[in-house]
């Protein structure tokens, strides 16, 4: 079992930054793979980054790309989620998502846990 707690989102201005961090419990945090989702206001969840078990292999969405970064800290049991020149589409509950397989997958119905998540609002 694995407990997930966001942290980080608050009010910005577009082309301000902020990072998200995502506290994972548990011993075992080295053998899931991680990812970031969000979901806006009527849309679908949408996967943003995802990052490998052993952090070596990440990916993004198209959006995204280019302006966030995830990462991992082993020794913390946290992944992050630095986001730069962020933009008013970017506005969403932003989701930490954990996944017990070695198999990289952007689909959010294969992920396992997930974290209540964090409000991210970028005013224009």
């Amino acid at each position: 079992q694995v407990q997930l707690v966001e942290s980080g989102g608050g009010l910005v201005q577009a082309g301000g930054s902020l990072r998200l961090s995502c506290a994972a419990s548990g011993r075992t945090f080295s053998t899931y793979a991680m990812a970031w989702f969000r979901q806006a206001p009527g849309k679908e969840r949408e996967f943003v980054a995802r990052i490998s078990q052993s952090g070596g292999n990440t990916a993004y969405a198209d959006s995204v790309t280019g302006r966030f970064t995830i990462a991992r800290a082993a020794a913390k049991n946290t992944v992050y989620l630095q986001m730069n020149t962020l933009k008013p589409e970017d506005t969403a509950v932003y989701y930490c998502a954990a996944r017990l397989s070695a198999v990289p997958t952007v689909a959010a119905r294969l992920y396992d846990y997930w974290g209540q998540g964090t409000q991210v609002t970028v005013s224009s």
